[in-house]
């Protein structure tokens, strides 16, 4: 969840409201809060304290709380890799003391520095989870052979990449995960290209089940694999609701084929 500024970078332009929309998620029901160190930096990771488990507070009890390290940050909008394994550890200390927690549930390698073997990232993340301060390894923009070669070191139980209706550059990867029952959080999974216009199978088959384009974006990615974990960024309270109200649309088959058929057309036309 990406709370902070303009490039993901200071504080959020409504403090009140980031809080809001964090605690209106879990009212209705989400139960995964994803982050990163890198959001801010580290100010996604204080709103959720402060919004979740403040004064000391346990978080919700169904709430499992996903971070990442990885990414450094030198301004609004850049992202640099750095996948050292000391640094790695100092950012999962941080995010422990920043978020209030003694271990975290899903802590995932923000992307495989090439400077780095594979081997030492992810090992020295597996040696967090022996001493108990790591429950379970993710990744994150990984190839089917990141993956495989990651998992000669440690299990990994999830990957984050981008996916979404018109972007389906990572099919392989979902496939896979699919098969051996690895989570698959796509990021920007609201993304629909030109097929939100007002015609188009998109638009017929909200006005259909008397959605919004980005919740039939959701309801295909939930019915595309049973390990796809949506994680729509939000600004507003209004939209946490909508969004969540995407678990409760089913999806036909014909309805299901025809936005297939549809966001493949827009990929090809790099709508």
């Amino acid at each position: 969840m990406q709370l902070p500024g303009e490039g993901v970078w200071g504080p959020p332009a409504d403090h009140d409201t980031a809080l809001a929309v964090l605690r209106k998620a879990v009212e209705v029901g989400v139960t995964l809060i994803d982050t990163a160190d890198s959001y801010g930096p580290y100010v996604s990771e204080e709103l959720i304290r402060e919004a979740l488990a403040p004064q000391g507070h346990p978080y919700p009890d169904d709430v499992v709380i996903a971070t990442k390290a990885g990414l450094t940050r030198q301004g609004p909008g850049v992202w640099t890799p750095l996948g050292q394994p000391a640094y790695l550890r100092q950012e999962v200390e941080m995010s422990l003391r920043r978020l209030g927690l003694e271990r975290i549930d899903l802590f995932q390698l923000h992307r495989i520095d090439p400077a780095y073997p594979v081997a030492d990232q992810v090992g020295e993340l597996k040696a967090l989870q022996d001493e108990g301060k790591i429950r379970h390894i993710g990744l994150s923009e990984v190839s089917v052979a990141d993956l495989k070669e990651a998992e000669q070191t440690a299990e990994i139980v999830s990957v984050q990449n981008l996916y979404n209706l018109a972007n389906r550059q990572s099919e392989e990867l979902l496939d896979h995960c699919t098969a051996h029952g690895i989570g698959f959080i796509p990021w920007f999974p609201l993304n629909t290209g030109k097929l939100s216009g007002d015609s188009g199978p998109l638009a017929e088959v909200a006005a259909n089940h008397d959605a919004s384009p980005s919740q039939l974006a959701l309801a295909w990615l939930l019915k595309r694999s049973p390990v796809v974990l949506p994680i729509p960024g939000t600004k507003s309270v209004e939209h946490v609701v909508d969004n969540t109200a995407a678990a409760g649309i089913e999806l036909s088959d014909e309805e299901y084929d025809a936005l297939e058929q549809a966001g493949r057309k827009a990929e090809e036309e790099g709508a």
